[in-house]
């Protein structure tokens, strides 16, 4: 009981100060009840004079309530199709603005990560180089065994802020359960959903072990390509608390002037930047979704390097093919196709018109065609694209709005390094590659091989499916058919006994797997 009312306290500070900021202000009145309509006009009585946009006003609120609130506007920057395009695009502003914790805190944290003393793990270990709400970056120094020094970067969580958020979570918990009782209406933007989604990606975003991870196999992903890479982690100084790799040299692009200064092509950089991210996205599947200016750097030989792999985007197969073949039909002009994709891929119901689809699809491509590559916007095509969608009963899918936001990043950073930049000729290659390799034949062959793989799997199960149910139903014919509850009981023993013998089969699987390891170590 005292737990609700504290959280109802701090819902109440959290309430004022939005109010208190404007942000009330995006919130439509017109689609309210009568009564929470009154509430929102009295509430909204509170605001500031001289306050600017409605959207701004939200980004200030956040920076006001902390860490845990500015990571949660952050968290919304990525989800327009919750919050609106125009907001997103704000909420994209919001900054860390957090003080570095001191260098001796930092130096507990490492020593109680690790269980030794700094000193033994680094020859130097400087002071913050950069502060945001969940850690701070430090540049040390370490030696490897033939003497080599190497300098490497340094990430530290920071102190409390687990329970910081935890204690946020559960406020924000409270104030959508009271959006949903005052405002049924309000469910379709799904407050609650928000708020989990928000929990359990901030919960692995402070586990550095699986960041250290992303950032692995995204390395892993791009080792071939010649103009990206990724900076390895050092798996030795990692753990839940610590993240420790490779300190990276190079150019911010924040400034087409100072890539020039420092050697480099601004218009080679920002065609590398949107291949990269086409690259990661249909040719892998597993993208970096936080492409901003300050994860993106350009190392001395002239490579793109990116860091923070904290928000990262998967792609399963079929959503890559839809990519894939939805910017070729733009390319070549082909809605048909375009529409075919969406009703393939099962986007769109079934008793909807694909020949209707493609004509709406056209009122969004034909316009495309009329004007010089430069102006067309990739990532404003597939806005486009997703709003028709929406008349067309088209479901919103997670992975798509993550994509779709990424992809407006991402052509926003290359457009400020060439504002010229025809983006339909940049990602042509890796969309026409994609789409030979794998819808070509060798990708229908390799296609068919895995289909053949799945069959054999299946039908090599048929013996041992055909016994369980044989069984079960000798079972159920001595139990008589009036005797249900006995034969429920015989299920559930037949069940445990199955369990029991899958346990021991994966065991000796195991058993066997960890003989023919150590034999061939041996």
């Amino acid at each position: 009981m005292i737990g609700a009312a504290v959280n109802l306290a701090r819902g109440a500070r959290v309430g004022f100060v939005l109010a208190r900021e404007g942000a009330l202000a995006l919130v439509d009145a017109s689609e309210l009840p009568p009564l929470p309509r009154l509430g929102l006009r009295l509430v909204r009585m509170l605001e500031r004079p001289g306050l600017g946009s409605g959207a701004a006003r939200l980004s200030a609120g956040l920076t006001r309530l902390g860490p845990s609130y500015v990571k949660f506007g952050q968290f919304l920057a990525t989800r327009p199709d919750i919050v609106g395009m125009a907001a997103a695009r704000d909420l994209e502003m919001l900054q860390d603005r957090v003080p570095s914790f001191p260098q001796a805190v930092a130096v507990k944290v490492v020593e109680a990560a690790f269980g030794r003393p700094i000193s033994t793990l680094f020859v130097a270990f400087g002071e913050p180089v950069a502060a945001a709400s969940i850690a701070q970056v430090h540049k040390a120094v370490v030696q490897d065994a033939d003497g080599t020094q190497r300098n490497l970067a340094v990430k530290i969580m920071r102190p409390g802020v687990r329970e910081r958020f935890q204690r946020d979570v559960e406020v924000m918990r409270l104030l959508a359960r009271i959006v949903h009782v005052l405002s049924p209406e309000a469910e379709r933007l799904r407050p609650r959903d928000v708020v989990e989604i928000l929990a359990r990606s901030v919960t692995m975003e402070m586990d550095f072990r699986l960041e250290a991870a992303a950032a692995s196999e995204l390395a892993q992903n791009t080792a071939d390509d010649e103009d990206f890479r990724v900076p390895l982690p050092e798996w030795e100084l990692i753990a839940r608390d610590v993240l420790t790799c490779e300190w990276i040299e190079g150019t911010r692009l924040h400034s087409a002037a100072a890539l020039q200064a420092a050697g480099h092509d601004p218009h080679a950089i920002g065609r590398t930047v949107i291949q990269s991210f086409l690259r990661q996205a249909i040719r892998d599947g597993f993208f970096h979704a936080d492409m901003h200016q300050g994860n993106l750097f350009v190392d001395a030989a002239g490579k793109l390097v990116a860091v923070d792999f904290g928000i990262m985007g998967r792609l399963g197969r079929k959503e890559r093919r839809f990519l894939a073949e939805i910017l070729l039909g733009f390319i070549m002009r082909d809605y048909t196709r375009v529409a075919q994709v969406h009703f393939e891929a099962g986007y769109v119901p079934a008793h909807h018109s694909v020949d209707d689809f493609a004509q709406a699809i056209r009122a969004i491509g034909e316009p495309i065609h009329q004007r010089r590559a430069d102006e067309i916007s990739m990532a404003k095509v597939l806005t486009l694209l997703f709003d028709i969608t929406a008349l067309f009963d088209m479901s919103t899918r997670t992975e798509l709005v993550m994509l779709q936001k990424t992809m407006v990043v991402v052509e926003g950073v290359a457009r400020s390094l060439d504002p010229k930049l025809d983006m339909w000729t940049s990602a042509e290659p890796v969309v026409r590659s994609w789409i030979t390799r794998n819808l070509g034949p060798v990708g229908r062959l390799e296609g068919a091989a895995h289909a053949a793989r799945t069959l054999a799997d299946v039908v090599a199960d048929v013996p041992e499916l055909a016994l369980r149910l044989r069984r079960l139903l000798v079972r159920a014919d001595e139990a008589g058919t009036g005797d249900a509850h006995r034969l429920e009981r015989i299920a559930r023993t037949e069940r445990r006994t199955e369990r029991r013998t899958a346990l021991w089969q994966t065991l000796a699987l195991w058993a066997i797997a960890a003989g023919v390891l150590v034999a061939a170590l041996r």
